[in-house]
């Protein structure tokens, strides 16, 4: 028997041959005869070998099979992907589940707690989720391979999921799975927690996971979650490996538009229905965006980028007192790294009218706004007021979900990610950045300092795309590195003397 299949049932005997030494007389015999045993099982170093990709593709692809999904209207929750996912992980990495405390926390997440032997120290923690976004009505046989298949073609593991974000939660199990083989122990706790709903906020998942960690009385010094990954066509460095921290987030708005007007016949309407008023509020909007600005964060992304760059670039990046109007100019062109330096704004649902030949009284839209630091919703909500300019429509916040404050880029918690991945990626440049979305990081502020968004998974901007979006992949040469880079960060947090 060779590969990974050997490598477990001689980890499996290691472990029982420790279980067996427990209960063994303290004799020099008994000594003798076990390091014998364990000896001529299993030498330092042995299950240390490269992770293979194809097994940690073919894990990834059984995961993505449970329709795991987070549905608009929660009456239509369907549980039992969860229970069954569960099940799938706990025959997947036996190793995790034997030695690990697993919890089931609201009913669907996953809390994971590997003690440490200095448990006085703060923990670090893991975090991904297992729910994904529903696919869209109708598109489904628009995949070139069916959503929820988990097919293996054409380099990549295919299916919702495989990026947001189940290729965390197996990229974590894995690296734990393959440490407790090598019979690491960590001296710091570490926790690994993983969310059910977080596509809808993580108010039932996260936040129950932060909450059961809070009452128990944890600290956490490291904390890892999902946003960053490694690219090689990255726009601010082309043809370089980059590897993007984020360690600050956007917060989240959404602001309904209610349009009023006459309604009545179609044969007889009015110059301009309250459709059209809001269509034209949204071109306005569109038309007139927050005023860009760099960030603190964004300052810092440009400044670690200088060393690599041409010497125009460099002196650019160098120098944001003096050029920060025509960096600013440029990375508006570009839409990936404009979100960076804007609060944006998007129309995602609109509702008008009953039929086709009568005009609505009233017309509404939803338009989500992610928030720069330092912008308030007090001031969207005035920008918005100002660019609609028209009193027949009225603006209504639904609600804003702030952000963690930014995370320090200069302690030893950043090191742990630059070391691991240079580790296995040395050319690799590891560059703090400002996350455009939202995470479930947010529901443990009271309890962890400072957070960091990132997986250690190379994901190219074509693959980008496909975030909530069709044919969702991740390419699966990588997909062994990416465990090997996450052994590190795993092994380095949990060893790591001084905390953040």
């Amino acid at each position: 028997m060779e590969g990974p299949a050997a490598k477990y049932y001689v980890a499996r005997y290691r472990w029982q041959m420790q279980e067996v030494a427990k209960r063994l007389p303290r004799s020099l015999i008994h000594s003798l005869i076990l390091a014998q045993l364990l000896s001529s099982t299993i030498a330092p170093g042995a299950l240390a070998d490269e992770v293979d990709a194809e097994t940690v593709a073919e894990h990834l692809a059984g995961a993505i099979r449970f329709p795991t999904i987070s549905p608009a209207d929660p009456g239509d929750f369907d549980g039992q992907p969860f229970i069954d996912l569960a099940a799938y992980l706990r025959e997947t990495y036996p190793l995790v589940h034997q030695r690990l405390d697993v919890e089931v926390v609201a009913d669907y997440s996953l809390l994971y707690t590997w003690r440490g032997s200095r448990p006085e120290r703060d923990a670090a923690l893991f975090m991904s989720h297992l729910d994904v976004v529903p696919v869209e009505a109708g598109t489904e046989e628009l995949w070139q391979h069916p959503p929820f298949s988990g097919a293996i073609e054409e380099g990549h593991v295919w299916g919702r999921g495989a990026l947001d974000i189940k290729c965390g939660v197996i990229t974590w199990l894995e690296a734990a799975e393959a440490l407790l083989a090598e019979g690491f122990v960590p001296e710091r706790t570490v926790y690994l927690a993983f969310g059910h709903d977080e596509e809808l906020g993580g108010t039932e998942g996260a936040a129950s996971i932060a909450k059961t960690l809070e009452d128990r009385g944890a600290r956490i010094a490291l904390l890892f979650d999902e946003g960053g990954s490694i690219a090689d066509d990255n726009s601010l460095l082309p043809g370089v490996p980059v590897a993007m921290v984020f360690v600050a987030e956007k917060a989240y708005l959404t602001l309904r538009l209610t349009a009023h007007g006459r309604g009545g016949h179609s044969s007889i309407p009015p110059r301009h229905t309250s459709i059209g008023k809001l269509a034209s509020a949204i071109h306005r909007i569109e038309e007139n965006p927050m005023p860009p600005r760099l960030t603190d964060t964004m300052r810092a992304m440009l400044e670690a980028s200088a060393p690599h760059q041409s010497f125009l670039r460099r002196f650019a990046f160098n120098n944001l007192w003096l050029t920060k109007g025509t960096i600013l100019r440029s990375l508006l062109k570009d839409d990936l790294q404009r979100v960076m330096v804007q609060t944006s704004t998007a129309a995602t649902v609109i509702h008008g009218g009953v039929k086709d030949n009568v005009v609505p009284e009233s017309a509404e839209a939803m338009v989500n706004f992610r928030l720069l630091p330092g912008d308030t919703p007090e001031g969207v909500i005035e920008h918005v007021r100002s660019a609609i300019d028209d009193p027949d429509i009225d603006i209504e916040s639904l609600g804003w979900s702030p952000a963690p404050p930014p995370a320090a880029i200069d302690g030893p918690a950043f090191e742990v990610i630059r070391e691991s991945v240079n580790a296995v990626v040395p050319d690799a440049v590891i560059l703090p950045a400002l996350l455009p979305g939202a995470t479930d990081t947010r529901h443990y502020t009271r309890i962890a300092e400072d957070v960091y968004r990132f997986v250690p998974v190379r994901v190219g901007s074509s693959l980008m795309e496909s975030f909530h979006g069709r044919d969702e992949r991740i390419g699966v040469a990588h997909l062994g590195e990416a465990v090997e880079m996450a052994k590190g960060m795993v092994r380095r947090s949990a060893s790591l003397a001084q905390a953040p």
